[in-house]
């Protein structure tokens, strides 16, 4: 297995340094080639506990948990309009309290895997197939991390058919998307409210459609569902087990400043037991309904359904500086599956670069997010029950709020250093533990 890690390794450094050979300079790229490195580190204070359970965030201090990840992302023009995207991705290490006891999880590059040792895996690989409409103006797109330079239709039709993480395409925000460059936490960098499929590191198989006219782009997808809550493995039975998702995205401008915002709307066919039934399993002592709840057990029966609702706002208030809101919902009825176990929520951020104090490629950001889930939510947990991310075995509600601002001090020409606070009060939703003070720090290399 060792020299299998090796090998692939070695592989991808080849392919980094004779791609990136061919994706210089040119105007119509046939290669490309980027790198990231992200190191995480994370503690915690000790806090109030009324009392503790299985899933629950450790109440005194634990050590320094650390998360690393490494990803190459080689793009290759393959025929006209076409491209074809491969991302070797490297991940180790563990959140605090392995990724459990916050709903708005702390560290966006954890994941709740069995072994912390690093692996390498296939992160992603898809097409992407763009067809001009009409008589289309073109625009020049940049470089970037699956992104090939060149010309593009302003008005066009892209089809992307293969491995993904859904969230590469939908939700999308200026200011708050990726933890590797922005904020930690879940519940800020993405819509906390969308379980959104994905297997246990995120990503999923499926086809999305996009369509981009003037000012106005829709998109829509049909993607796999895990098996089981945060499963590795997927569904691939079409019409007993899929998500649907669509999106509608429009770009104006408020007082010569630009902004964007996107309605999304997803549809999830799973196997996720409603929590109904999980509050009738906990009378009954059914330990088989229960264990599938909390992603323990495979092979129950389909029939759960999550619908949910997402807005999603960035507006630019001044050459430096910009703001974001967030909000979302879902009916709550079914378990949480993929992604984390929020119902409904909203997030309110300001984000802006250094460039006052002569540092135009630091940014210094701060957002507020509070998180909520169902009364049949609410019910499962206070009578003992256990989501495959929280659950403290009873439950005295209330919202749980967290508070996260950071600074990312660009520290050399590929290496961006930040650092982070959490204040989250009502973990997991439980007002008999909390608040918790959560210190981060950051190092990130890309290229």
């Amino acid at each position: 297995m060792e020299k299998m890690k090796c090998s692939v390794v070695n592989i991808i450094l080849v392919l980094s340094v004779s791609f990136t050979c061919n994706a210089q300079d040119s105007l119509e790229q046939n290669w490309t080639t980027h790198f990231q490195f992200t190191v995480i580190a994370q503690k915690h204070s000790g806090f109030r506990s009324a009392y503790s359970g299985m899933h629950s965030l450790a109440d005194t201090v634990e050590p320094i948990a650390t998360s690393i990840t490494g990803t190459l992302f080689i793009g290759r023009r393959m025929w006209k309009g076409a491209a074809l995207y491969l991302n070797p991705e490297i991940s180790g290490g563990k959140g605090l309290s392995f990724a459990q006891g916050v709903a708005g999880a702390l560290n966006g590059e954890t994941y709740r895997v069995g072994s912390v040792a690093p692996q390498v895996y296939i992160a992603r690989a898809y097409l992407r197939q763009v067809f001009p409409l009409g008589a289309s103006k073109y625009d020049y797109i940049n470089d970037d991390e699956n992104q090939l330079g060149g010309k593009e239709p302003k008005n066009r039709v892209v089809i992307i058919a293969g491995k993904f993480s859904i969230d590469d395409f939908f939700d999308d925000n200026a200011y708050s998307k990726d933890p590797r460059t922005q904020f930690f936490n879940w519940s800020i960098w993405a819509n906390g409210a969308w379980d959104y499929p994905a297997n246990t590191r995120g990503y999923t198989e499926g086809l999305v459609v996009e369509i981009a006219k003037s000012s106005w782009k829709c998109r829509v997808s049909g993607v796999a569902v895990p098996r089981i809550a945060n499963y590795h493995l997927m569904e691939y039975k079409l019409f007993k087990a899929c998500s649907q998702t669509i999106e509608l995205e429009h770009d104006y401008s408020l007082s010569r400043m630009p902004g964007k915002f996107r309605i999304t709307v997803s549809n999830s066919f799973e196997k996720s037991p409603s929590y109904k039934e999980g509050i009738k399993a906990l009378a009954a002592n059914d330990t088989f309904l229960l264990n599938v709840i909390s992603g323990n057990t495979e092979n129950n029966k389909y029939g759960g359904k999550k619908t949910g609702i997402g807005f999603n706002a960035e507006q630019q208030v001044s050459g430096n500086t910009g703001m974001f809101l967030r909000t979302g919902w879902n009916d709550g009825k079914y378990a949480s599956w993929a992604f984390t176990e929020i119902d409904n929520t909203f997030c309110l951020g300001l984000s802006s670069t250094g460039a006052k104090w002569k540092r135009p490629e630091d940014v210094v950001a701060v957002a507020l997010a509070t998180n909520g889930i169902s009364k049949d939510h609410q019910a499962f947990l206070r009578n003992g029950g256990y989501g495959f991310i929280i659950g403290d075995g009873h439950l005295n509600y209330g919202r749980e709020t967290i508070l996260e601002t950071y600074y990312s001090a660009k520290a050399g020409r590929f290496f961006w250093l930040s650092f982070d606070y959490q204040f989250v009060n009502h973990p997991a939703y439980n007002k008999d533990r909390g608040p918790v003070h959560v210190f981060g720090i950051r190092g990130h290399v890309e290229f």
